[in-house]
């Protein structure tokens, strides 16, 4: 077979996919990054990369973490995740996924009853149906994330209302949100969902295939709620900060009143000590 980077490579790759049928697809996070080196011969122009799968499926990785595959049984896509278990940099215990169908249903596209409808049945495409998909589970993955941290976070800082809250709940309500925090760093800096696709630089004439389908799966809106809880963590992060930091002074002041009060007493006891016959 011709490699999956030259053009003849690539029409070889859609052909697996051909026949009529509507095309299962699954989505895969499997960890915070998935290491391509190796898998292709020259520069990989864009994301994502694609591979033959299965006996006719195709499979595109992302770098982020993220595999989606085409056409493959569930047989197939347990061997093909084993193949890439050893490319999985820090594996997440639960994985998130994404299923739909591809149907090709001229000229209308977007996400029907049926799944999902494309009007011709390229490789374009579909990198542009897996990258919707790619990021979908991605930020389902946060909003879980997300949402477990916030569980824990709560009771934690309903103590500090309590005027003698434990320095371990600080310490506890800290640790959270600043593992919380590390989630924005990942979906801005790694999974980049904001912003444009690489492949649309590419191929301008798919704008409005990814718009319409960036749409259909909320994306910005679930971002836009993801980066407002952030704010809301960012805030109570510095609340904690002002009140840790209080309580440092409030404890050093009473300190410095100790001591001024052991001073003057010890103060008085030597000037009754000298007054004594």
């Amino acid at each position: 077979m011709n490699k999956p980077g030259t053009i003849t490579g690539q029409i070889e790759l859609v052909h697996r996919l051909r026949g009529g049928e509507p095309i299962t697809v699954r989505a895969f996070n499997l960890g915070e990054r998935l290491h391509l080196r190796g898998l292709y011969e020259t520069p990989l122009e864009y994301s994502p990369l694609v591979q033959p799968a299965g006996e006719r499926g195709l499979a595109m990785l992302f770098r982020y973490g993220v595999v989606v595959v085409f056409n493959l049984n569930e047989a197939e896509q347990k061997v093909y995740l084993k193949e890439l278990k050893e490319r999985v940099d820090k594996p997440y215990r639960r994985h998130e996924t994404e299923d739909t169908r591809v149907v090709v249903s001229a000229p209308a596209e977007g996400v029907s009853a049926d799944g999902i409808t494309l009007s011709a049945l390229t490789l374009p495409r579909l990198q542009v149906v897996a990258t919707v998909l790619a990021r979908s589970v991605s930020l389902a993955w946060y909003e879980a994330t997300m949402a477990a941290s916030f569980d824990m976070i709560e009771p934690l800082a309903r103590q500090l209302d309590k005027p003698r809250a434990s320095g371990r709940v600080l310490k506890e309500v800290l640790r959270h949100i600043g593992g919380t925090l590390l989630v924005q760093q990942k979906m801005i800096g790694r999974v980049e969902i904001a912003d444009k696709p690489d492949i649309l630089w590419e191929q301008p004439e798919l704008e409005r295939l990814y718009a319409k389908l960036e749409d259909d799966y909320e994306l910005s809106e679930r971002l836009a709620t993801l980066d407002r809880k952030l704010e809301l963590i960012e805030r109570t992060a510095e609340i904690t900060l002002d009140l840790v930091q209080a309580r440092r002074t409030l404890r050093v002041e009473w300190y410095i009143v100790a001591l001024i009060v052991f001073e003057v007493g010890l103060t008085l006891y030597e000037m009754w000590v000298h007054a004594q016959p």
